[in-house]
């Protein structure tokens, strides 16, 4: 390929050309239901995704492209093409295993079936991360249409195949391996535009953490009768505790986390509120929670989450006063804080709150620290530059509410490698919910992007 780098308008339309291959490929992937839990589905559907992803890749010029197996059983899909003396190596990220379907009934199409509804493709996986490996596919082919088979870079891919089942196992084989995925610029698909054609870089995550809580009051269930008003409720001292993680605005109340942190602001662009109401599926008179912007709660604050409570259900329940509840609990740690640091105060303030001298008990999950990627540099300009090339739009940063621990292992041990996070998940996907969906005109202007991207940094 020729050290000059491509014009805007070839690869436009190149990638023009490409896009009902792209979307032939898409269809394809997205009818193998490669959800990484053999509980729910066998493992040979993801043997059969992992396979069509290390063909596709070795079909375009990856010629070592080839399964390898993590410590969690997945495989990961790697391989690596040298580039040109003296250029710098991209790895290329994304993931294969998909989300489960959840409720069948809830999809209008089948999930397992990309179908075109509105202008748009429905299906698992079709944005979250099947979307993101097609462009992949597309920016290389693009390339050595365009340039002949030498790539401007070099070229590693990295293909994980249970980042939804968050085992690690990718994780894992990092730390295990050292070197094996240097690279100068790692490039993590798996995020998207802040709004549909905006081009966007997600230069922050939040980490996770997750609390169960129990609260114990009682030797027994007792009748609510005989002894309701004056014997202490488990269920309703874990409602008072519950209800002392949020102030009246719905801002996340932790003892002990700073203002700094409490009361963070996102410098990026914000989250249109009307936007976000449609988005989130909110209902009409319902309120945006917090006292700052929607980009501050989601991407620079602390946030707790109940994910699940053990009480009686509604159904069935007697008139007894409950000796024991517990809650699960998700907290979310914005960058600037230490994930262990507010996982501690939060068992502090959950014991602090427990009215009538309940017992409580809690149970920790591992911890899973923020993300801040760097904004500064050749990698990162010459990126934002190429995305705005092919949206026609300048670039934005944005966070995500959402972790990935892969990026913080990397920035570990390639603490010299520049990592941006992009992708064709914007709003409108749904990703994870019924009815996930993705913009073909996502995967084509991203796919121009990533290959003037890899052009222009050769």
């Amino acid at each position: 390929m020729s050290s000059t780098p491509l014009d805007l308008a070839p690869v436009q339309a190149q990638v023009a050309s490409l896009l009902p291959r792209a979307l032939d490929d898409l269809r394809t992937l997205v009818a193998i239901p490669s959800v990484a839990d053999e509980r729910i589905f066998p493992r040979e559907d993801c043997e059969r995704a992992a396979h069509w992803v290390a063909d596709a890749f070795r079909a375009e010029g990856i010629d070592d492209a080839r399964l390898v197996e993590t410590p969690d059983g997945s495989n990961v899909v790697l391989g690596y093409r040298p580039g040109p003396p003296g250029a710098p190596t991209v790895l290329l990220y994304s993931h294969y295993d998909v989300q489960p379907p959840l409720d069948d009934a809830a999809w209008l199409t089948p999930p397992f079936e990309l179908t075109e509804r509105d202008g748009r493709l429905y299906g698992r996986g079709s944005a979250d991360c099947k979307g993101n490996i097609v462009t992949h596919l597309t920016a290389l082919r693009a390339l050595r249409a365009l340039g002949g088979d030498d790539f401007p870079v070099g070229i590693r891919i990295v293909i994980e195949g249970s980042e939804e089942q968050g085992t690690g196992g990718l994780d894992q084989y990092v730390e295990a391996h050292p070197g094996e995925l240097a690279a100068d610029a790692i490039l993590i698909a798996d995020t998207g535009n802040a709004t549909l054609g905006l081009p966007t870089l997600t230069v922050s995550l939040r980490g996770a953490t997750n609390v169960v809580v129990t609260v114990e009051a009682l030797e027994g269930e007792i009748h609510s009768g005989m002894f309701g008003g004056a014997a202490p409720d488990a269920l309703a001292a874990l409602v008072h505790i519950l209800s002392s993680l949020r102030d009246d605005a719905g801002n996340t109340t932790i003892d002990g986390i700073p203002p700094e942190i409490a009361d963070a602001t996102w410098p990026g662009v914000d989250y249109d509120p009307d936007q976000f109401r449609s988005d989130a599926g909110m209902l009409e008179g319902t309120r945006l929670l917090g006292s700052g912007r929607v980009s501050d709660q989601l991407w620079s604050r602390p946030a707790v989450t109940i994910l699940g409570i053990d009480a009686p259900n509604v159904v069935g329940s007697a008139a007894a006063i409950q000796p024991r509840a517990a809650a699960r609990l998700n907290l979310r740690v914005p960058p600037g804080a230490d994930a262990q640091d507010l996982q501690d105060k939060l068992v502090a303030h959950l014991e602090n709150h427990a009215p009538w001298g309940v017992k409580v008990t809690t149970t920790r999950d591992a911890v899973g620290q923020p993300f801040q990627a760097r904004t500064d540099g050749h990698v990162f300009d010459t990126l934002s530059r190429a995305l705005a090339d092919a949206f026609g739009k300048e670039t934005v940063t944005a966070g995500q509410g959402g972790s990935i621990p892969l990026c913080n292992v990397l920035a570990s041990e390639y603490p010299d490698a520049q990592i941006v996070l992009l992708g064709v998940e914007e709003p409108a996907c749904l990703i994870h919910a019924p009815n996930e969906s993705v913009a073909p005109s996502e995967i084509e202007q991203l796919a121009v992007g990533e290959a003037l991207f890899l052009s222009r940094l050769g």
